[in-house]
């Protein structure tokens, strides 16, 4: 069995790649306008965002506000004992998916912080159904980091906010760590 810190060391390269490519998509994004290929509920045009909306921000505030916990989520993801990878393409395309069914249908939604709620979401409840100390301990850590963000960050009053995709976001992570995650008995 691995280490964590060979999986993290391992994943590292992954991560890094995933918010480079992030950051390229917003370089690009200044020459070329693809915010127009957010998501889009209920709108076959718009159902491409699914993909592409973790790629696509708005401003340098919005890429870097993103990034910062993807890159400490996706770190903790890679110490985890769940496929990382997996893990992160099932809470982009489930949330992406959710909020092209159910979101407000007034706006194009772009951005990551879908996928960091999922993320944060999927990282607490995969701690508790493993009853394993260094998961628990890490649930523990993201709530006590997060928690507040992820609870704020759901309410439907904020201008310019896709709170709904917060929300759809946190709810396929939550679901990915029922999918995913064995719950095992908690060892002494």
């Amino acid at each position: 069995m691995q280490s964590h810190v060979h999986r993290i060391r391992e994943e590292l390269p992954a991560v890094a790649l995933f918010l480079l490519a992030i950051w390229g998509v917003f370089l690009l994004d200044l020459i070329l306008p693809l915010e127009r290929f957010g998501l889009v509920p209920r709108d076959f045009g718009g159902l491409l965002g699914v993909v592409t909306m973790p790629f696509l921000h708005g401003s340098f505030t919005h890429l870097l506000n993103n990034s910062v916990p993807l890159a400490v989520l996706l770190t903790l993801l890679a110490g985890s004992r769940a496929d990382s990878r997996l893990a992160v393409l099932v809470v982009a395309i489930l949330g992406g998916v959710l909020l092209w069914l159910f979101g407000r249908g007034n706006a194009i939604h772009i951005g990551a912080s879908g996928l960091v709620f999922g993320l944060a979401v999927f990282l607490i409840v995969s701690g508790i159904r493993e009853r394993r100390f260094v998961p628990l301990l890490v649930s523990g850590f993201v709530v006590f980091t997060y928690g507040t963000t992820l609870l704020a960050g759901i309410l439907p009053w904020q201008q310019g906010v896709s709170w709904d995709g917060h929300l759809f976001g946190g709810i396929a992570g939550a679901i990915a760590a029922f999918v995913l995650v064995r719950k095992v008995a908690l060892q002494t």
